[in-house]
């Protein structure tokens, strides 16, 4: 890899980033066309609907892209879908070499971009900044690779591992730059799920109500947000038609038993079923690739144990709950060879509090 190609690149992926709000169920893409070490080109995905990032580019670099260079973060589609195919458009405007961080794993495409270009003469190199670019989105890499959603499991906890209350209280354990922190994985997930216990404990809204860009810090307009569908594990109906979540505008789902109130709300029920089937529901029905699990204690241990979470993403606070508080999880080992374990990935530091993100490696045994 050449630092040429990589500094490119990460201009690339500045720009995906800057669309990865915008574009479910598309994935956020981030196209530079290179000419004479200029940019001459730059693009993101719109949303739904609109152009693809190189389509963007090339516009703005008009004759120009002519014998340039382009990088871009995931390969060019190669398929007619709501838009043509950018690997087309590419050969079209006589581009000279194509730099690809990532492959599309999507059947349509899955290398067949990278061969359309290839066989119209533009040299390609495939994997710079590859895993920077698999970072911004995994629920799709995921699914489009035969899998169910990304599941992201966000726990807010104590120094002694206590995640609310006796009563449930859990307002608020961590700081309110955590609580920021926690919007951005909110927006970039297609939906907030969590139990109904929560919901009766907190009456929690599970939408995206402030969002700053992680690069700069600067607050970003929520027009611009697709809000992730908000489902509600409900296994006996008890969810209140007073509950904050059920008075916003926002697509809301319940796994319940039928209830009329509900349809008469406007509210997408869903059949009690297992959280693996729920998955695969939401994924088939709703393309929904990454789903964000905000709960207590007893839905997280379900995820868990059921080998669904692929990140736990663990906020732990400078502070003592007491033992009567409730518990992480609902676990009850005896042994060592039992535990869970996880790999931990990354570390930063949020306000006072410390955010902690950690992948699976064991699954817990049924």
């Amino acid at each position: 890899m050449s630092n040429q190609d990589a500094r490119w690149m990460r201009e690339a992926l500045h720009l995906a980033r800057s669309a990865q709000y915008r574009t479910r169920p598309n994935p956020a893409v981030g196209c530079v066309i290179v000419k004479d070490a200029q940019i001459i080109g730059r693009g993101a995905t719109a949303p739904v609907g609109g152009s693809h990032a190189e389509v963007f580019a090339l516009a703005q670099a008009g004759e120009h892209a002519q014998d340039a260079t382009a990088y871009v973060t995931l390969e060019p589609c190669a398929h007619y879908g709501r838009t043509p195919p950018c690997a087309e458009a590419l050969v079209k405007a006589k581009i000279a070499r194509v730099v690809i961080a990532t492959l599309d794993p999507n059947p349509l495409v899955a290398g067949k971009g990278q061969q359309i270009l290839e066989h119209a003469g533009i040299y390609t190199t495939v994997g710079i900044l590859e895993k920077e670019s698999l970072e911004l989105n995994q629920g799709f890499m995921k699914v489009m690779s035969g899998g169910l959603p990304y599941v992201r499991l966000k726990v807010a906890a104590s120094l002694d591992g206590r995640t609310a209350m006796a009563s449930g209280e859990s307002k608020w354990i961590t700081g309110v730059e955590a609580r920021q922190d926690v919007q951005h994985w909110r927006a970039i997930s297609g939906a907030v799920m969590t139990g109904v216990d929560t919901i009766l404990a907190d009456d929690a809204q599970l939408n995206v109500r402030q969002l700053m860009d992680t690069e700069t810090g600067e607050n970003i307009d929520l027009a611009q947000v697709v809000q992730p569908y908000r489902v509600v594990l409900d296994r006996q109906g008890r969810l209140p038609l007073s509950a904050q979540l059920l008075n916003q505008p926002n697509t809301v789902m319940v796994m319940t038993p039928y209830r009329a109130e509900l349809e008469a709300l406007g509210v997408i029920q869903l059949p009690v079923q297992s959280l693996s089937v729920l998955l695969q529901t939401l994924k088939s029905q709703y393309q929904i690739y990454d789903v964000l699990v905000e709960s207590g204690a007893t839905l997280a241990t379900s995820f868990l144990r059921d080998g669904l979470v692929d990140e736990l993403i663990q906020y732990i606070a400078p502070k003592y709950l007491g033992q009567s508080a409730r518990a992480l999880n609902q676990f009850d080992f005896d042994a060592m060879r039992q535990s869970v374990d996880f790999e931990l990935f990354d570390v930063k530091q949020i306000g006072s509090d410390v955010r902690l993100r950690l992948r699976p490696i064991v699954k817990i045994p049924v």
